[in-house]
């Protein structure tokens, strides 16, 4: 079971995992899937909500029985089985035992990837407004110090192991950290490779390479996304549709993180090394199965050159080549759609012809 945490390179991982699962389960090792029509990812995805008793994502329904569903593929499984999606972080007790009661049959291992807060806070705030929060930066953070919002404590390194981990051996637990920027350039396979450690299996089983990456936005273009959410109503951030706009288009293809990056306060700076010091000591204590460098943990000092830009004091003139762009994308993703209106006068043409043609005896 790897649960997370939320953008530690998890997009990466489950396209690299589902690209792969044919020559992957050719050496024993199986990624669950529901059906060629469905990629594993989705299959992963709806087992969790499922699971956790949530319905989003998707129209109403789309994850009943899924979890169901995978338990059985499991329990048809030998060898290895890795399921994976960052939701189930904090899952809380009663489906966390529910997963060890369906799952008792097999040998449990739970896999745990954390990267310092430095870089996880401002990598949650800029994704939930991905996902439809209109929340400024300010109150998020507010709001993470407190512990109180999904990502934080999905980011709760301790609480998610002790969580997960209750009842396994130490050695069953295995956390991945996510190395600092300069070591995936001089390696940019570090982190795959430390994933497959974590899951036991050789990286030459699974060849062919992920393009997919959950891009990083500056902190112009996530205030831009942020006003948009104020801008339009629940349901239609709700939608399924949304995803595929913001979350695939906009966020994906379209903006990138061409302004200032999003970064943590300098004033949180302290704090937030003093919470990675207790991680590490946690770990040390703990005796689970580290893939990593411990101190990759802890938060480096912002450099110099570059300064910190609050998320919610973006100047207008970033702010509007942003939405300059977004305006842009969709206004080509909507020229690119057929006409909804040709598109019905194709169908009552073609029924007035059925209707009209004479029928054959």
């Amino acid at each position: 079971m790897h649960v997370g945490a939320p953008k530690t390179g998890t997009t990466y991982l489950q396209d690299r995992l589902g690209r792969n699962a044919k020559s992957l389960a050719r050496h024993g090792v199986h990624i669950p899937s529901r059906g060629p029509m469905e990629r594993p990812g989705m299959f992963h995805f709806r087992a969790a909500l499922d699971l956790l008793g949530q319905d989003w994502g998707g129209p109403r329904g789309h994850a009943e029985g899924a979890w169901d569903a995978m338990v059985r593929r499991v329990r048809r499984q030998s060898g290895t089985v890795i399921i994976s999606h960052e939701i189930l972080a904090p899952a809380p007790p009663e489906q966390v035992a529910r997963l060890k009661r369906d799952l008792a049959d097999s040998e449990l291992h739970i896999v745990y990837s954390a990267r310092d807060l430095a870089r996880q806070i401002p990598a949650g705030w800029q994704e939930s407004i991905k996902q439809g929060r209109r929340w400024r930066y300010r109150r998020y953070l507010a709001t993470v110090r407190d512990g109180r919002p999904w990502f934080a404590r999905a980011f709760d390194l301790p609480a998610v192991l002790t969580q997960w981990g209750a009842g396994l051996p130490p050695d069953r637990v295995h956390v991945v950290t996510v190395p600092h920027p300069d070591a995936v350039q001089a390696d940019p396979d570090l982190l795959w490779h430390r994933f497959c450690t974590a899951f036991g299996i050789d990286p030459a089983w699974a060849p062919e390479d992920s393009d997919r990456v959950n891009a990083s936005l500056g902190v112009a273009e996530t205030q831009v996304l942020r006003q948009l959410n104020t801008r339009i109503g629940r349901a239609t951030r709700r939608n399924p549709g949304y995803d595929a706009l913001i979350l695939g288009m906009l966020a994906t293809d379209t903006l990138g993180g061409s302004s200032s990056p999003i970064l943590l306060p300098p004033e949180l700076l302290p704090w937030a090394t003093e919470r990675g010091e207790t991680w590490v000591e946690w770990l040390e204590q703990s005796g689970v199965h580290v893939v990593g460098d411990l101190a990759e943990l802890l938060p480096r000092p912002i450099p110099d050159d570059v300064p910190f830009r609050h998320p919610d004091r973006v100047r207008s003139r970033p702010q509007l080549r942003a939405a300059l762009e977004a305006l842009a994308a969709m206004t080509q993703e909507a020229a690119s759609r057929p006409d909804p209106r040709a598109t019905l006068r194709g169908r009552l043409r073609r029924a007035r012809s059925a209707y009209k043609r004479p029928s054959r005896r």
